[in-house]
């Protein structure tokens, strides 16, 4: 074919010539892009976006002991006061601040210098008064024959007898002074009334004591074991009364006791239980609270009276129970609700009972069925009438950035 400057071929029309111009360039910008002449790009059905995805946890019902959290507050099992009971001045103390005494043990000596002064003189008198008996009581032996051979008059000898008894009496009222001067004298030695730890003394060597009162010196409690006094509502007490009765619920360890938990001012759990001891026959008319009690073991006296804890008291178990993220839970003052995923994507509320909290989870005794899917997230990309994806949810957990290795420096940002 013959090409002439300025010319066309003679045998190609001008018009299917420009229409192969164009579309040399537009294959070109579709082999560019990595699509085929004539391809067009696939989207989702319908032209819409597709559905969101959103975490959600199946329902599974299982055993879960109803825990409930309560404020309490330690108190010693025996509290003794260490008191003077006699007058006098202290001279020693016998003890260390803080360490455990035994029942008995000397904590304080008082000056006893009057005391045995008055047990001697109590003593003297007794020794008086025994003498006199011995007199009078020989007199009253010798009148007796006397009487018999009217040597004597009745009125002698009744007086004999009076005086040989009135010498008994002496000799008793003696000895009763005797005894108190040895229980007085006694007293200048301070023991301790019980075992347990001692805290800080309340008077020094040298302080004059029990003056007109009995002058407190020292404490002394028993703290192993501890006790744990706590409150609890007594709308909860019934509630779970009913449900233990209706058979909805039975109680923990399948006994009368409950089992209590010791949680700590920084978080941590005491490693021993605790007993449940009794709750209160009397309800406080102020509050609507009754008052139970613990007993828990303290050797090591971790545990120190006044310390403010936290209880986990058990006090029934749940069969059917289920533990939710307390994120899934939306709780309001008309009731509580969480969202249900359906089969088909669709969303809907759903109202649920809850029972209590347990280790940042949510237990569901009323509301939810088995093998259904609650949301724990997503709850942003909701958006009405349209359904969404449900994937498993996986709680979050915070990874450390990757660190450079050792020897090396961080690369540069690329420039432009």
């Amino acid at each position: 074919m013959a090409w002439t400057k300025n010319a066309l071929p003679q045998s190609i029309p001008l018009r299917a010539f420009r229409a192969a111009c164009v579309a040399v360039p537009a294959a070109v910008l579709l082999g560019a892009c990595g699509a085929k002449p004539g391809e067009q790009a696939k989207g989702p059905p319908g032209g819409g976006m597709p559905p969101s995805e959103v975490g959600v946890v199946v329902v599974a019902p299982r055993p879960v002991g109803l825990t409930t959290e309560l404020p309490g507050r330690l108190e010693a099992s025996r509290v003794a006061q260490v008191r003077a009971r006699a007058a006098g001045i202290i001279q020693s103390r016998l003890f260390r601040e803080g360490s455990d005494v035994k029942a008995g043990q000397p904590l304080f000596e008082i000056d006893s210098a009057p005391y045995r002064a008055a047990l001697a003189s109590a003593a003297a008198s007794v020794a008086r008064a025994q003498a006199n008996l011995t007199q009078a009581a020989a007199q009253a032996e010798r009148y007796k024959p006397l009487l018999e051979a009217n040597a004597i008059s009745k009125q002698d000898y009744v007086n004999a007898v009076a005086a040989k008894e009135q010498a008994e009496a002496d000799v008793a009222a003696g000895k009763a002074a005797v005894q108190t001067a040895q229980i007085n004298l006694g007293y200048t030695s301070v023991t301790s009334p019980i075992s347990g730890r001692i805290g800080r003394t309340l008077v020094t060597e040298g302080a004059l004591v029990g003056q007109g009162e009995a002058t407190p010196m020292a404490l002394v409690q028993q703290i192993n074991p501890i006790y744990v006094n706590f409150t609890q509502s007594t709308t909860e007490v019934l509630r779970l009364r009913r449900a233990v009765e209706s058979g909805k619920l039975k109680r923990a360890s399948g006994s009368d006791a409950a089992s209590v938990r010791i949680v700590l001012e920084d978080g941590t759990e005491y490693p021993q239980p605790a007993r449940l001891l009794f709750s209160d026959l009397t309800v406080d008319p102020t509050s609507g609270q009754i008052t139970l009690r613990a007993e828990a073991p303290n050797p090591g006296g971790l545990l120190l009276p006044g310390m403010y804890v936290r209880v986990r008291l058990e006090q029934a178990q749940a069969s059917d129970g289920i533990a939710l993220p307390q994120q899934a839970v939306t709780r309001g003052s008309t009731g509580d609700t969480v969202m249900v995923v359906g089969a088909d994507g669709t969303v809907a509320p759903r109202e649920v009972r809850i029972g209590s909290a347990q280790d940042g989870q949510w237990i569901v005794l009323d509301g939810l069925k088995a093998g259904e899917q609650v949301m724990v997230d997503g709850f942003q990309k909701l958006r009405p009438k349209v359904p969404v994806k449900a994937v498993p949810w996986q709680a979050a957990a915070s990874a450390p950035a990757p660190a450079a290795a050792p020897g090396t420096a961080p690369k540069p940002a690329a420039s432009r």
